[in-house]
C-alpha cells in the first residue's frame, strides 16, 4: 500500500485548529441559522408526525395547569371548609393525575419511534454520500473522525429535527398559559416572575458566541481521540510488537489533557452561567414569596391561591429557562450539522448511474496515463500497460513505487489527467475506466480483508446470489477449500474480527476465493499472494488462468513472472515493459 499520501496526525490537528479559528471570527448568527436550515430540511414528510408529538406536549402542558388550578381550588375548599365541593375536586385531581401519567408514557414512546426513525435516516443519508464520494475526498478523514461524526453528531442533529422546534413551541405555550393563568388572578405577580427576563435577554448573545465556541473544541478533540483510539486498537499487534506501549499510552494522555483542558474551562464557564442563574432565581423567587405572603397576610388571598401562584411562577421560570437553554441546545445542532454537512457536501465520484455491460471477457488497456492527487503532486506519468484476455499481467517493483495508485486509477478511485484507460470487450466495444466501470473487476487488496461473519457470508459479500457449489469451487480455486473442509462447519465455520482464528495466508486465500464469487471479468490482486509459498502461489495463478480471466497482479515476487504474458516494472510513478531476459534474470537473481 501507498503511504505516502495518508494524512498524519498532525495535519489534521492543525487543519482542525485553523478551522475553529475561522468559524470563531465568522458571523455566529448566519452559521446557525444555515446550519439549522439543513437539519430542517431532514423533517419534510414527517410535519404530521412532528405535529402530533408537540400537540401531545401541548397537552401535558395543559394537564399540568388543570392540575394547579384544580389544587388551588381543593386546598381553598379545605381551609373553608365547603365540603360541597370538595369530592368533585378530588375526582378532577385524580383524573388529572392519570390522565398526565397516560399522556407522559404515550409522548416517551413516540418521542422514541420519531427519534428512531429520524436517526436511522439522518444515517442512511451520511452513509450513502460517504459510500459515493471520492476516494480522494474520504482520505481526508481519519476512521475514528469519520466514526464520530457518524456516530454523536448524527444522534445530536436526529435529535435537533424531531425534537427542538416541538420543545419551543410547548415551552412557548407552557410560558404564555401560565402568563394567562398568574394574570388572571394578579398581573402583579406576572412581572416578579418575569423578573430575571431582562438580565438574560442582554447575556444571552455572550452565551451564544461562547457556548458555540465551547462545542467546537470538544467536538474537534473528541474526534481526534476517537480516531487516535481506532487506529490503536486496528494495529496494536504491530504496537506491541514494536515495544511502543508506553509511548501510545503516553499520547493518549495528550489527547486526554487536551479533551480535560477544554472540558474543564466549558465546566467553569456552565458553572458560572448556573451560579448567575441560580441567583436570580433564587431572588425572584424570594421576592415572589415575600409578595404572596404580604397578599395572604393582608387577606387578600386564600393559601390555594398563593400555592398556585408560586406553583405558576415555578412553571413560568423553569418554561423560561428551558427556552433560554435551547440555545445551547441549537447550537449543539449546529455544530454538529456542520461537521456532517461537511461529509454529505464531499465532491462525489462522476458516473453516469448506470452500469456498463460487456461481452465476454476483457482486455485492460492504458494508453500514456498520467494522474496526480490532490496537492497536484504528478504520481503517474504517461503509463502505458496492456493485459490480455484471459491472460496475466505483472506489476513488479519495491513498496511505495506506484504499483497500488496504478491499481486505484484502474478502480476509478482517481481518475486520469490526462491520456486514455479502457477496458475492450469481445465485441470491441471500449469503455473509459470509472465508477461505472468498477464492478467488473474483482479486486483483492493487500492486507488482510476478510471480515468478521462466516467464510460463507465473506465470499457472498460480493455476490448474495451465489451458490454453495460456486462458493467450494472458488475456494478450491484459491487453494482454500482443503483447510476450509476440515472444519467443524466447513464454509458455514467463523471468522473472528480482523480474520481472527486464521493465518495469514489462509486469509488471503479466502479473500481470493471471494474475489472469485463475484464473478467478473478482470482480476486485480495486489500484493495479495505475499503470505503464500512459492507452490501454493503458483497453484493458484494456474487456477485463475484455467478460469480464463484477465488478471493483474502487483507483486515483489518475481517467482510466478514466468506464468505472465507481460511484465511491467513501476519505479517512481513511471513504467516500462520487461522483456524475456530481464524477466528471466529476476527469476534467476530471486533464486
Amino acid at each position: 500500500m501507498d503511504t505516502q499520501f495518508k494524512p498524519s496526525a498532525e495535519a489534521s490537528g492543525s487543519q482542525a485548529l485553523k478551522l475553529l479559528r475561522t468559524k470563531m471570527k465568522d458571523g455566529t448568527l448566519k452559521d446557525v441559522i444555515r446550519d439549522w436550515k439543513w437539519i430542517l430540511s431532514f423533517t419534510r414528510g414527517r410535519w404530521p408526525r412532528i405535529a402530533l408529538y408537540t400537540l401531545l406536549g401541548i397537552l401535558s402542558s395543559c394537564l399540568g395547569l388543570i392540575t394547579g388550578i384544580t389544587g388551588k381550588y381543593l386546598i381553598d375548599c379545605i381551609v373553608t371548609l365547603d365540603k360541597a365541593r370538595l369530592p368533585l375536586l378530588a375526582v378532577l385531581t385524580v383524573i388529572t393525575g392519570a390522565a398526565s401519567v397516560a399522556i407522559g408514557s404515550a409522548t416517551a414512546r413516540y418521542s422514541a419511534r420519531l427519534n428512531i426513525t429520524m436517526r436511522n435516516d439522518v444515517q442512511a443519508h451520511v452513509f450513502s454520500n460517504l459510500l459515493h464520494a471520492r476516494w480522494l475526498e474520504l482520505r481526508r478523514f481519519p476512521t475514528g473522525e469519520l466514526l464520530s461524526r457518524f456516530s454523536t453528531d448524527v444522534q445530536t442533529v436526529s435529535g435537533c429535527a424531531v425534537n427542538w422546534l416541538s420543545s419551543v413551541i410547548t415551552q412557548v405555550f407552557t410560558v404564555l398559559a401560565s402568563l394567562c393563568v398568574v394574570l388572571y388572578y394578579d398581573p402583579v405577580m406576572a412581572l416578579i416572575a418575569f423578573a430575571s427576563t431582562p438580565v438574560l435577554i442582554l447575556t444571552s448573545r455572550r452565551l451564544l458566541r461562547r457556548q458555540r465556541s465551547f462545542n467546537m473544541q470538544l467536538r474537534q478533540v473528541s474526534g481526534g481521540m476517537s480516531a487516535f483510539e481506532a487506529e490503536t486498537f486496528r494495529n496494536i499487534d504491530t504496537l506491541k510488537s514494536f515495544g511502543v506501549e508506553d509511548d501510545t499510552i503516553a499520547k493518549l494522555g495528550t489527547w486526554q489533557k487536551q479533551y480535560r483542558d477544554v472540558a474543564l474551562e466549558h465546566n467553569a464557564f456552565t458553572i458560572k452561567t448556573n451560579i448567575l442563574l441560580t441567583a436570580l432565581g433564587t431572588a425572584v423567587q424570594y421576592l415572589a414569596l415575600g409578595y404572596c405572603l404580604w397578599q395572604l397576610w393582608s387577606g387578600k388571598i386564600l393559601i390555594g391561591t398563593m400555592v398556585l401562584f408560586l406553583q405558576q411562577r415555578s412553571t413560568l421560570s423553569s418554561a423560561f429557562s428551558s427556552l433560554i437553554s435551547l440555545i445551547p441546545s441549537a447550537l449543539s445542532g449546529s455544530v454538529a450539522a456542520e461537521r456532517i454537512r461537511e461529509l454529505t457536501e464531499l465532491e462525489k465520484e462522476e458516473s453516469c448511474g448506470t452500469k456498463a455491460s460487456v461481452h465476454g471477457s476483457c482486455a485492460l488497456e492504458l494508453d500514456k496515463v498520467s494522474a496526480s492527487y490532490e496537492d497536484g503532486r504528478q504520481v503517474l506519468r504517461e503509463v502505458s500497460l496492456r493485459a490480455d484476455r484471459g491472460r496475466i499481467a505483472a506489476l513488479v517493483g519495491p513498496s511505495g513505487e506506484g504499483k497500488s495508485t496504478l491499481i486505484r486509477l484502474i478502480l476509478g478511485l482517481i481518475s486520469p489527467d490526462s491520456g486514455t484507460a479502457c477496458l475492450t470487450d469481445e465485441a470491441g466495444s471500449r469503455l473509459p475506466l470509472g465508477a461505472d466501470t468498477r464492478h467488473l473487476f474483482a479486486y483483492v487488496p493487500q492486507g488482510n480483508t476478510v471480515l468478521a461473519g462466516t467464510i460463507a457470508e465473506n465470499l457472498r459479500l460480493v455476490n448474495h446470489e451465489a451458490t454453495e457449489e460456486q462458493l467450494v469451487q472458488a475456494l478450491k480455486d484459491a487453494c482454500a477449500w482443503e483447510f476450509v473442509s476440515a472444519l467443524p462447519q466447513g464454509i458455514h465455520s467463523p471468522i473472528g474480527e480482523g480474520g481472527k482464528g486464521f493465518s495469514e495466508g489462509q486469509a488471503q486465500r479466502i479473500a481470493i476465493a471471494r474475489a472469485l464469487v463475484r464473478n467478473a471479468p478482470v482480476l486485480l490482486l495486489d500484493e495479495v499472494t505475499s503470505a503464500l509459498d512459492l507452490e501454493t502461489e503458483r497453484q493458484v495463478l494456474q487456477n485463475l488462468m484455467s478460469r480464463g480471466l484477465t488478471c493483474l497482479v502487483a507483486t515483489h515476487r518475481p517467482s510466478v513472472l514466468s506464468l505472465c504474458s507481460r511484465v511491467y516494472k513501476v519505479s517512481d510513478g513511471s513504467l516500462s515493459q520487461l522483456d524475456a531476459d530481464q524477466i528471466q534474470a529476476l527469476i534467476q537473481f530471486e533464486k
